[in-house]
């Protein structure tokens, strides 16, 4: 505590006051000095609109009634250039009907006269720590928006680039959208991607995890229930959907919502309504899903465990998430990025990293995904003694050169198979990992670039010939 009045402002903020009555312009300006504010005063309009375009201001207050140019032009033109600016109106009895038609074209406030030196600095207070949660707030927004930009995530792989380009041209509709992929790949991050692209991006993202809770209580968590509807119920409840209302709800885990369930979300997004536990009546909500799995929903759907109708309803726009085996392009760009992270926050200087470090990372079969590759980068930082990360900073599982073979095994026929035909998959394989890049496919295979090639012209491996695309790159 430093002894500080409380109504006291730390920083000079400045209020512009225009008022044609000459003691009311005298006693708004003491008190408000008083408060600590920088004032300026302005006997008309013009006068204000004049220091408003001469002078940085942080609130105007203004009288309604004006020769000249009233208050309502001059709260229009300030909001014209200034759209957040708080904005107190002034006005008399007879004139509240205009103070309240100016709360509608932006007003923060009004006060009506005579009002006294407590109505005065709280409204004044009030308007500014508003503006400032909207200053905030908007800041927050842009800061999440660019960390969240298509153009900020890691997409070197083509199979990347691809789901970043239909997800940004999704974003701007509201079509619904599935994202598949196994656990790990991110898919609730290129969630938040779309929402916070698309043009509901100032209202909510809400997320509920359809697996992490039980049965008997998930229709409550993602509809609300009414009180006493049920043993517990000792209060009214919002539900997930409506709290996403105007916004964006990300159904994850998608497909462990139980059967009967499955019907209330196929009604959700047929009806745009939702009904809550205990109640007769339906609420309208105005939501966009977005829903992930890491299941296979098609397979589901054939099984009998999913409805078809709910999965063509979901799937409007559907995209894959690919696993990171799928993306080893990626993965130095990953590292680097979770470098930069666990420094950062760690305070300390970023290691370098060896080569068979990469190497180790580029062979392993990632199960985990990119999450399990972020614990591996945190893990070695952890470790780290001598600014460099080796090997010996690895787990056991990505360092043993067994484990990371063993990924490579497969089932062997009874009746036998050609050495050769593996080995014109697995050259092949290594090539479509690498984008037909010749150069990192024949590194990958520990092989030089030329016993590559030759064994290239050996199998007729030509990109053409086995897969649509441009000129082989070198």
């Amino acid at each position: 505590m430093t002894g500080e009045p409380t109504g006291r402002v730390r920083t000079a903020k400045t209020v512009l006051v225009v008022d044609d009555d000459e003691s009311l312009r005298r006693v708004v300006e003491f008190n408000l000095q008083e408060e600590g504010y920088r004032v300026l005063t302005a006997t008309d309009g013009p006068e204000g609109w004049r220091l408003f375009q001469a002078e940085p201001v942080d609130l105007v207050l203004t009288d309604v009634r004006m020769p000249e140019m009233d208050g309502i032009e001059l709260l229009t033109r300030v909001k014209t250039m200034q759209p957040d600016l708080p904005v107190i109106m002034l006005t008399a009895h007879g004139s509240i009907d205009s103070a309240v038609g100016a709360m509608k074209l932006g007003a923060s406030d009004y006060l009506t006269k005579p009002f006294n030196r407590d109505q005065l600095r709280a409204a004044v207070r009030k308007a500014l720590e508003v503006a400032a949660l909207t200053s905030e707030n908007r800041y927050l927004r842009e800061v999440i928006a660019d960390r969240l930009s298509f153009a900020n995530m890691i997409a070197g792989s083509r199979a990347m680039r691809a789901v970043t380009d239909t997800a940004g041209r999704v974003a701007q509709s509201d079509a619904t959208v599935l994202l598949e992929g196994e656990s790990g790949t991110g898919k609730e991050l290129l969630a938040k991607a779309i929402h916070f692209h698309g043009t509901r991006a100032r209202e909510p993202f809400v997320t509920i995890n359809c697996g992490a809770i039980p049965e008997q209580l998930l229709e409550s968590e993602l509809f609300g229930h009414r009180r006493g509807s049920f043993t517990g119920a000792v209060g009214d409840k919002r539900g997930k959907f409506e709290a996403a209302d105007g916004g964006t709800i990300f159904l994850d885990e998608i497909g462990d919502l139980p059967a009967q369930l499955q019907v209330k979300i196929l009604r959700v997004l047929q009806e745009r309504e939702i009904d809550k536990v205990g109640d007769t009546r339906p609420l309208k909500v105005n939501v966009r899903v977005v829903a992930a799995t890491n299941r296979d929903l098609e397979k589901m759907v054939s099984d009998g465990t999913f409805r078809d109708d709910l999965y063509y309803r979901l799937a409007v726009v559907s995209i894959r998430m690919p696993p990171l085996r799928e993306r080893a392009d990626d993965i130095p760009l990953l590292v680097d990025h979770f470098l930069e992270k666990h420094t950062q926050r760690l305070g300390r200087g970023r290691p370098t990293v060896e080569k068979d470090v990469y190497s180790a990372l580029n062979l392993y079969g990632w199960p985990g995904n990119i999450r399990e590759l972020e614990n591996v980068i945190e893990r070695a930082l952890a470790l780290d003694r001598d600014g460099v990360i080796g090997l010996d900073d690895l787990p056991e599982r990505l360092r043993s050169r067994e484990h990371r073979v063993a990924n490579l095994r497969m089932e062997l026929p009874d009746e036998g198979v050609s050495l050769e035909e593996v080995e014109r998959e697995l050259l092949l394989a290594s090539l479509e990992k690498h984008n037909w890049n010749q150069t990192r496919a024949a590194a990958f295979l520990n092989i030089t670039r030329s016993t590559l090639l030759y064994r290239m012209q050996k199998f007729h491996l030509e990109r053409g010939k086995t897969e649509t695309g441009g000129a082989d790159p070198q």
